[in-house]
């Protein structure tokens, strides 16, 4: 499905296959697709708009790590429910105020910009600290909690959860790395599923715009698995915080200016 500008499909179909292959690689593909989308959708329906478009290729990212999943069944039921309920209330605040969401934009960008600079420094920290067994109780209380928050800010905006759960979930001495990128990868998509279902409710998505993108991100998730095994995704990341900086003072001038 396509809309009347074919210029404008391409630019966004584009934006949404190396949004797909960032995301295999390093994360951060909002980072392309809701500006991209911002020019020619207000800041709500573009947010809208991209989460359902990116959805299909988390999907696919959690059934492709079905085998680590395996293990962290435990952990994965603990987290389901704020996962859900954050991603449920995130989308909601957006279609209460959309124009504050549109204020926000700039903020939200420079947010995502700075996790992923910190992400570095973060994993060799957890490297040297994360658990080699389940945490106690008042800590797994409050790393839930934590997660509810982080499903928030994901049904909201969404870009840099990642980087947030990968943290979280290595405090809680899920396992490895691997185990850890794919219960992330999971509960990812459960909090934009979640936020999908209020953004369809919300009248917030462009489809036409959203079911071009979708079939792009998956082709370009599927290429960026394979570019993966040859490419480091350090210098991918240092693109995305580039690229986050740069977007997040255009939007500063843009909306403050």
């Amino acid at each position: 499905m396509l809309s009347d500008d074919w210029g404008v499909d391409v630019i966004l179909c584009a934006s949404a296959f190396f949004a797909g292959a960032m995301n295999s690689i390093a994360g951060g593909g909002t980072l392309l697709t809701f500006p991209a989308l911002t020019g020619v959708l207000a800041p709500a329906l573009a947010n809208a708009t991209s989460t359902v478009a990116l959805l299909p290729g988390s999907i696919a990212g959690a059934v492709g790590y079905r085998k680590e999943l395996a293990p962290s069944r435990r952990f994965i039921l603990r987290m389901v429910a704020p996962s859900l309920i954050g991603g449920f209330v995130g989308a909601w605040l957006v279609g209460q105020d959309t124009a504050a969401f549109a204020t926000l934009v700039p903020w939200l960008i420079l947010t995502a910009a700075l996790l992923f600079l910190i992400q570095a420094p973060i994993s060799r920290w957890m490297k040297r600290h994360r658990p080699d067994h389940e945490s106690g109780i008042p800590v797994q209380v409050g790393l839930v909690l934590f997660q509810f928050l982080i499903a928030v800010y994901g049904g909201y905006f969404g870009a840099g959860i990642g980087i947030l759960m990968i943290t979280t979930l290595s405090l809680m001495g899920v396992g490895d790395i691997h185990r850890v990128n794919a219960v992330k990868t999971l509960l990812a998509a459960m909090i934009n599923g979640a936020s999908v279902i209020i953004f369809i409710h919300d009248d917030l998505v462009r489809w036409d715009y959203a079911v071009a993108m979708a079939g792009s991100a998956i082709v370009g998730g599927y290429a960026g698995a394979r570019i993966a095994r040859r490419l480091s995704p350090q210098y991918v990341r240092y693109a995305v915080i580039g690229i986050g900086f740069g977007l997040s003072l255009y939007y500063f001038l843009r909306i403050y200016g």
